[in-house]
Parts: structure tokens; sequence; C-alpha cells
């Protein structure tokens, strides 16, 4: 039975996939980005993020581990030496996965797990219940009503009383002008 077993066979026995991560995680750490299946870069990205916080450390021991791990005094070097210190601020997630579709052949998954390169800002953290949003009531303003006085406008003159109701009367019939509104050269 496999109770409580985590992580993937990936199809070898175990002395195999030790140094599928070993050489996976070495990698990484050597080239930055490496181009693999799904599946490992899943199975490697923690084990070449813990490699990462080994060189954080900094100390012999976790030199010693990491040399016991990587097996390469270059890649430890590197580690120890650039990799680490591009990554004192930043608490963890120091690899990405991004996804760049099939091999050809197999139409294997690909990705390509790279090491994060822009720099770590640390930020407060927001509060996980925001301020409340408070909803202004729009108010649509009341209709004006125009009342039409007519037999006022039509008291000073005739000629004006003539004129008056054929303005209103085109202005309802449409946007078109009368005639006697255009201008006459």
């Amino acid at each position: 039975m496999r109770h409580a077993r985590s992580g993937k066979k990936l199809g070898r026995d175990s002395a195999h996939r030790k140094a599928l991560y070993s050489n996976l995680a070495g990698a990484l750490i050597e080239h930055g980005r490496i181009k693999t299946t799904v599946t490992k870069a899943k199975a490697v990205k923690p084990i070449a993020e813990q490699m990462i916080t080994l060189g954080r450390r900094g100390d012999l021991h976790a030199r010693r581990q990491a040399t016991a791990f990587l097996r390469s005094r270059d890649v430890v070097h590197k580690l120890f030496a650039e990799v680490a210190p591009r990554f004192t601020d930043r608490p963890g997630g120091y690899s990405r996965i991004i996804r760049i579709g099939p091999r050809p052949g197999d139409a294997a998954e690909m990705v390509y797990l790279e090491l994060v390169d822009e720099e770590y800002v640390a930020t407060q953290r927001e509060e996980r219940t925001p301020a409340p949003v408070v909803v202004e009531e729009v108010v649509e303003p009341d209709e004006e009503v125009i009342v039409d006085e007519p037999a006022a406008e039509a008291a000073p003159a005739d000629d004006e009383a003539e004129a008056d109701p054929a303005e209103p009367a085109a202005e309802a019939e449409g946007d078109e002008p009368a005639a006697d509104d255009a201008p006459k050269a």
C-alpha cells in the first residue's frame, strides 16, 4: 500500500530518480533556466528551492548538505556565490514554471523551469476585510414642465403673433428647418 506517500515515481527506481532530481536541480542553478516536462519540473522545483535556501544560510553545514545532494563543487560554488545572494530578501518562491506547449514527437507538455529574476519588494499585507463601499444614490432631476403662454406673446404685435406659432410648429415637425428660417442673401 502507498498510504501517505507523496511524489511521482517518474518510471524510475529510487536511485535513478534521486540522480534525476540532482541533475535537474544542478542544471537549474548552473544555467538559470531548464526545459523539461511538467511532471519533472513540478517534482524538482521544491528540491531546487530547498538548495537555494541552503545557499541563503551560507554556513559550512549548509554547503556540505548542498554538496552531498548536488555532487558538483562548481555548481555549489555558483549557488553560494551568485544565486543565493540574489534571493536574500525573498522568503521562498525562487522559481517559476512557464508552459511552452507540447513536445514534437510524443506531445509531452513541455515547460521552462526558471529562476525568478526581478527584484523582490516586500510589501505590507492588505487587510482581508476591505472597507465598506459607500453607494451614492443617484437622484434624477424632475422633468421641467414647459408652459406655453401664447396669449402673452400675441399681445405686442400681429406680425410677431403670426411668426411665433410657425416656429413651434417647425420644431414639432422635425429637424428640418423651415423655409422662413433660412438666411437670405
